[in-house]
């Protein structure tokens, strides 16, 4: 009986593994590695941003497991259309950070810090109408924190109904018992989080680069907002069923 609980087990690891390479994950563990000069402090909030949303699939676990709570089933249509839209927008204004006159090619903005400066730009704009000497706004500066990016990758979490999540409560829910059920979550947000971690350290390695050669720094830019637009679109469509697996 043992090989059996330890089989799945196992199997939950391989799910958080494969949860931790989805696309919403790339994407935010890329905009944070990104913009960090540091590999040690974009590993650090790389995994920040894992444990928060390995946080919230543990508690939706344990209100699947313990309570039989089902999980709505317009959350997933919802929230994937929400991601979508805010992808795509978030994809125009690194491009806006791109074009900006004051904008620093080896400094590659976050999306949050993208967005102000998205709306500024275009508050800017309007009010040139009618005060056309009127100054551009400075560019806002902003960095990810510890805090800030586990808040988003427990949200992250909240709408992240994925085949293998729910194979995830499946599975949890039918291993023998609470205990054997939070020993499977537990090992989900091993994988989880073991997954992310190697992710981030690939990826602050290559956009370290930019500090070296600032030319590679804007293509990984304009690469970064081309990708948030295109699967934004995906997911602002609900298409994402037809995106290829990743693993």
């Amino acid at each position: 009986m043992h090989w059996k609980l330890e089989a799945a087990l196992a199997a939950c690891a391989l799910l958080g593994l494969r949860h931790g390479f989805d696309y919403d994950h790339l994407a935010a563990i890329s905009d944070i590695a990104a913009v960090q000069t540091s590999r040690r402090r974009a590993l650090g909030l790389g995994l920040l941003y894992a444990v928060g949303h390995a946080l919230t699939v543990i508690v939706l676990g344990v209100a699947v497991i313990r309570m039989h709570l089902p999980l709505p089933v317009w959350l997933d249509a919802v929230t994937e259309r929400v991601i979508g839209a805010t992808l795509i927008v978030l994809g125009l204004a690194v491009v806006a950070g791109l074009l900006h006159p004051h904008a620093h090619p080896e400094r590659m903005q976050s999306r949050i810090a993208a967005g102000v400066n998205l709306a500024r730009t275009l508050g800017w704009r309007l009010l040139r109408l009618f005060e056309p000497e009127r100054e551009r706004p400075a560019l806002f500066a902003w960095n990810y924190s510890g805090p800030s990016v586990f808040l988003i990758g427990m949200v992250h979490g909240v709408g992240a109904e994925t085949p293998s999540q729910l194979m995830l409560f499946l599975l949890a829910s039918r291993l023998g018992g609470t205990m054997q059920g939070m020993l499977g979550l537990a090992a989900f947000a091993v994988g989880l989080v073991t997954m992310n971690g190697v992710m981030t350290a690939s990826l602050s390695g290559i956009f370290g680069s930019r500090l070296r050669h600032p030319l590679a720094g804007r293509i990984l830019a304009w690469t970064g907002a081309a990708y948030s637009c295109g699967i934004g679109v995906v997911f602002l469509f609900g298409w994402s069923s037809a995106l290829p697996s990743l693993m």
